[in-house]
């Protein structure tokens, strides 16, 4: 127990740190992006744009104070929940992003949900019947599914179930339907290297001298794999999927606006259009942030698999 808490205070320790990292980066990159913000806001050219006006906008934004001093006094808010107010529309960001943030996370956990319902099985077949063509099937899911685009294989399915066939809505989130395409395409794209990583570790799992072992013992084959060897060849999934949350909150943004679904995808898309620093600073902050607490759920989810970790027995 006390190596698992010194583990999780050095990974809280690593959450603060990278958070500060991370807006430190995030703040400097936003000052040299190319784009004039004022000259956004004032929705003119350059020629038509007078000097007073930007420089009423760069007092009143404290745009005209040095970097250091408007990066304090970001951090300052940032620790107050206040993320600033986005230059176009005027609203707090962290009030849009709170409204967009939901619809995004929805999205993730039903794609995550397709991704295992296909990857355990696919993954199990392969490993089970080496060799045979249920493990062919399972090479050939992966194979076919790391060669396909997510947006192309989201435009065929737009074009199968909704235009073809009329089964299922394109656009929005208003009801269930409109949940399926856009969690199918995010799970189908990331399950291939999952079915891989499986297949490969349970086959190694399985030929290992503790499974001979529960096989000498007169062990049920069912119980073998499912309480012995798929318990352990979780682990390197479970670390897969901490490595890919960054990528899977940036792949959602692609599904979204292929299926125009009201997330964050739609608010930093225009954000970045139309130059809207807080609302670009204040969403790369909240994802870095999730990304750095999903390790860390991550390491919770290392204690339930394997408890042993727990007690020392075994390192991260």
């Amino acid at each position: 127990m006390k190596q698992f808490l010194l583990i999780i205070g050095s990974r809280m320790l690593q959450l603060v740190i990278m958070v500060l990292v991370l807006s430190l980066i995030t703040f400097l990159l936003m000052k040299i992006t190319p784009g004039d913000p004022i000259r956004t806001m004032l929705k003119v050219d350059d020629m038509a744009a007078t000097k007073a006006d930007e420089e009423q906008l760069m007092q009143e934004y404290k745009f005209d104070r040095p970097i250091l001093e408007q990066y304090g006094e970001w951090v300052i808010g940032v620790l107050q929940l206040d993320l600033g107010e986005s230059l176009i529309s005027k609203r707090p960001v962290l009030d849009l992003i709170l409204e967009k943030l939901p619809a995004t996370l929805s999205l993730s956990i039903g794609g995550l949900v397709v991704l295992f319902i296909i990857a355990v099985p696919m993954g199990m077949l392969g490993a089970i019947y080496e060799g045979r063509w249920p493990d062919y099937l399972s090479r050939w899911t992966a194979l076919t599914g790391a060669s396909i685009p997510s947006f192309w294989l989201g435009l065929m399915l737009i074009y199968v179930f909704s235009l073809q066939l009329n089964l299922l809505p394109v656009m929005g989130k208003a009801t269930l339907a409109h949940f399926i395409l856009p969690s199918v395409t995010l799970g189908v794209a990331m399950a291939p290297l999952y079915i891989r990583l499986l297949r490969e570790r349970l086959i190694a799992t399985l030929q290992s001298s503790y499974i001979e072992a529960a096989k000498a013992r007169g062990l049920r084959k069912n119980r073998i794999i499912f309480s012995h060897a798929l318990r352990g060849s979780l682990i390197p999934l479970v670390t897969m999927f901490g490595l890919s949350i960054g990528s899977l909150l940036g792949g959602v943004t692609v599904i979204e606006i292929l299926f125009s679904w009201p997330g964050m995808g739609e608010l930093i898309v225009n954000a970045v259009m139309e130059r809207d620093y807080p609302v670009i600073q204040g969403y790369i902050l909240i994802i870095g942030f999730l990304v750095v607490l999903s390790n860390l759920v991550v390491d919770f989810m290392y204690i339930i698999i394997n408890p042993q970790l727990n007690n020392g027995k075994e390192s991260m």
